[in-house]
């Protein structure tokens, strides 16, 4: 029970790693690495690809290392599964970047796009809105996506 409260503990808290993380670090001293990610070329690598390698290494670390210390396995394992939400909602539901053809259209996907494209709507570093990635997406969103049903 300990271990599932880990991984889940380290799911969510990384949403709040990924927000500090885009809005101090990627639209800050590394926006040279974030900023061909607001331009509107469709290429296969951008620079801020870069990243996936720096949020992966603490997953893979803790993973490798929790074979000998139990804490660290669950944490890695939290840590990997909230990269593959994020893969799941950023780059195919959001950016498409992998034609699998899935698309969903119920209101959570709908309010996460329209977050997205309004924080794409910023093509500089500052100012910017919605950092959040799969759950601090601001309440107004729910609510226009909401409305559309109605």
């Amino acid at each position: 029970m300990m271990n599932v409260l880990l991984v889940m503990s380290a799911f969510v808290l990384m949403e709040f790693v990924a927000w500090f993380s885009h809005k101090y670090i990627m639209h800050g001293f590394l926006w040279v690495l974030h900023r061909d990610h607001h331009q509107k070329e469709n290429r296969w690598w951008e620079w801020n690809d870069a990243f996936v390698v720096m949020f992966a290494t603490p997953s893979f670390l803790a993973i490798f290392f929790g074979f000998t210390n139990t804490i660290l396995l669950p944490i890695g394992v939290g840590i990997l599964l909230y990269g593959m939400a994020y893969f799941f909602v950023h780059e195919i539901l959001i950016h498409n970047r992998f034609k699998w053809g899935v698309i969903s259209d119920n209101r959570y996907f709908r309010a996460v796009r329209r977050a997205h494209r309004v924080h794409h709507s910023f093509t500089q570093k500052a100012p910017g809105d919605n950092f959040g990635f799969v759950f601090l997406i601001p309440i107004r969103y729910f609510r226009d996506s909401f409305k559309e049903e109605h």
